[in-house]
């Protein structure tokens, strides 16, 4: 079984949309990811967590970053048609429009 990293993205007026949502309505919206989560059973190695706050990194220093990546997960399946397959119908492409899935194969270190 090969590793995937599923990285979210959100752009940054709909994740302006998400600080007025009350913990209410944020419990609810986790259903539809619990159902996800579920239908993926082992596949899905960590189903990861929001993030926030990134900063790129270079020589010269730090900056904010200008990527719009507000989670992610890890899957765990044959190939990458696979992984794929197992994003089909979820949750956060139905956030807002903008919302997009990045999908990679964890590649093995060379040794």
């Amino acid at each position: 079984m090969k590793k995937f990293i599923v990285v979210y993205h959100m752009s940054k007026s709909a994740m302006a949309g998400m600080k007025d949502v009350s913990p209410e309505d944020m419990k609810k919206g986790m259903e539809p990811w619990m159902a996800w989560a579920k239908k993926c059973g082992s596949g899905l190695v960590d189903m990861g967590t929001p993030l926030a706050n990134g900063q790129k990194v270079t020589k010269d220093g730090t900056s904010p970053s200008d990527k719009d990546v507000v989670g992610y997960s890890i899957l765990q399946a044959e190939s990458m048609k696979d992984a794929v397959a197992m994003l089909k119908g979820h949750p956060h492409l139905e956030w807002s429009s903008g919302c997009e899935i990045e999908v990679h194969e964890s590649m093995p270190l060379p040794m």
